[in-house]
């Protein structure tokens, strides 16, 4: 996987695929979405005793998953049965989370993989910084809820002026259940897989997440039937360069009615992005193919601190949005299309903001007289050389990301290199050398240079796009024109 070899013993680690259905179901929604280098599920604080149902370390952000199916009660009375199935699945669910996130703040080194505790948790949990969400899934109330309405999606009701656990006596109804606690953010059988399938990135759901804890927790009261009616009011909408709520001011409540959903699914522009994330999940593809390598311990090469290492650098990888990954799916897909099998191609892309990433993308010809070791020796070294290149040219570029594969159209028999180079690391010996190798290697001699034009919500022909009137909603669940929502 990486550029230097070395002798460490890689270990294979061994993860829980769920201990029931539902568990097991919840494990590969979460490895879609977080994808498996960093979604365990049944952890273990002690010999039998579990953690949690499924637990994220990435990074700065920490997500700890409680799963419970419980049957909804069936006497004549809702509110009793409602009391009950709300003690059973939510309040005793919410508990376990607040008490695993407890012991992870206290004991961050007795988190284990199997409930032998024979295998430590792989990687360092720092609880200092990080950013702890809690999330609680709770099953069994779909179909009493549309029973209970009459029609509907069966998703539980969000007010957020239902502050406390003792507060939640409404049927079908969730709001704060500790206000004083981390906020737990509770998904049913209908939002569970709304909401991860629409949030499929580690960076695009754990935002979603803080923006809404910041709405639910603000003076301002919401109302949604639904978490799947909400999601679409955080979707559509940019605040400072980033996706966030954004309701009036001057508005003391918002209400947000059922069909939100559904109206933004139908919208052509929701459907022409789908059809444009497509080739997005080939950077996720990409990341899983080294992080299989590195769980089962058959990774080509490996830098000294073997999977710790290997996680940092695919972190990088795997903290881009699903816009972003459309985005870099292109650059090398079209790298590898465009490179015939006896040159040397190589993309950059360069943060707009100079802060981010910045991406070496090289497609290196193989010569048939060089073995495997020797072929894979040469490419990484001039991988790390376009590496110290980009921070000679680019003095802000602290965070350089490296992928290289072979030249050629061919998909078959591909093998693949990563590494990451820290820019923070640079003395005047380093830019000389980078200097010299730039000159010899005409790498970013001239370079020419693209401003890539793509937009998260592409646009459709004007005839697929739906009136809108003056004063009637975006089909989105805005309440602005369609153009002005959109952008466009």
């Amino acid at each position: 996987m990486n550029i230097k070899e070395s002798k460490i013993e890689n270990r294979k680690i061994k993860k829980s695929t769920g201990q029931n259905k539902s568990e097991e179901y919840l494990a590969k929604l979460c490895n879609k979405t977080f994808l498996s280098l960093w979604s365990y599920p049944n952890l273990y604080r002690a010999k039998g005793k579990e953690l949690s149902d499924l637990f994220v370390v990435f990074g700065n952000h920490i997500l700890i998953f409680s799963d419970k199916t419980c049957d909804y009660p069936t006497t004549d009375d809702p509110e009793l049965n409602w009391s009950r199935w709300y003690r059973r699945a939510i309040l005793k669910s919410a508990k376990q989370l607040w008490r695993a996130e407890q012991w992870i703040k206290q004991h961050p080194k007795r988190v284990f993989l199997d409930n032998q505790c024979s295998q430590t948790f792989p990687f360092n949990i720092d609880t200092t910084q990080a950013r702890i969400h809690l999330i609680l899934v709770a099953r069994g109330v779909a179909e009493a809820c549309r029973k209970f309405f009459g029609s509907g999606s069966g998703s539980l009701m969000i007010r957020n002026d239902v502050r406390g656990a003792d507060a939640h006596t409404a049927p079908f109804v969730i709001g704060d259940i500790d206000p004083i606690k981390t906020f737990i953010h509770v998904l049913d059988d209908t939002t569970l897989d709304i909401v991860m399938n629409a949030l499929n990135t580690v960076s695009d759901f754990t935002s979603y997440l803080g923006k809404k804890e910041i709405l639910l927790r603000s003076d301002k009261n919401i109302f949604a039937t639904g978490e799947e009616d909400l999601l679409p009011c955080y979707m559509t909408k940019i605040k400072e360069e980033e996706h966030d709520f954004d309701f009036p001011k001057d508005s003391d409540g918002i209400a947000i009615l059922e069909g939100e959903w559904d109206r933004f699914c139908e919208n052509p522009q929701r459907k022409a992005q789908l059809e444009e994330d497509k080739i997005s999940y080939f950077w996720d593809a990409l990341i899983e193919q080294f992080n299989t390598h590195a769980l089962n311990g058959t990774q080509y090469m490996v830098f000294g601190g073997g999977i710790k290492d290997s996680e940092r650098v695919m972190r990088f990888f795997a903290s881009e949005s699903r816009f972003k990954r459309r985005l870099l799916s292109k650059a090398v897909l079209g790298l590898i299309e465009k490179t015939p099998e006896n040159i040397c191609g190589r993309r950059f892309s360069v943060p707009l903001d100079e802060l981010g990433p910045y991406y070496i993308f090289v497609a290196f010809p193989r010569e048939k007289e060089h073995t495997e070791k020797e072929y894979r020796a040469f490419r990484g070294e001039y991988l790390k050389t376009c590496s110290m290149v980009v921070r000679s040219v680019y003095p802000k570029a602290h965070d350089i990301i490296g992928f290289a594969t072979e030249a050629g159209k061919s998909l078959e028999g591909r093998s693949e290199d990563a590494m990451y180079f820290d820019g923070r690391r640079w003395n005047d010996e380093m830019h000389k050398e980078a200097k010299e190798l730039q000159e010899k290697l005409r790498i970013l001699i001239e370079p020419t240079y693209y401003k890539v034009h793509d937009t998260e919500f592409p646009d459709v022909p004007d005839k697929q796009v739906p009136k809108v009137g003056r004063n009637e909603k975006c089909p989105c669940g805005s309440s602005v024109k369609y153009k002005k929502c959109h952008g466009r």
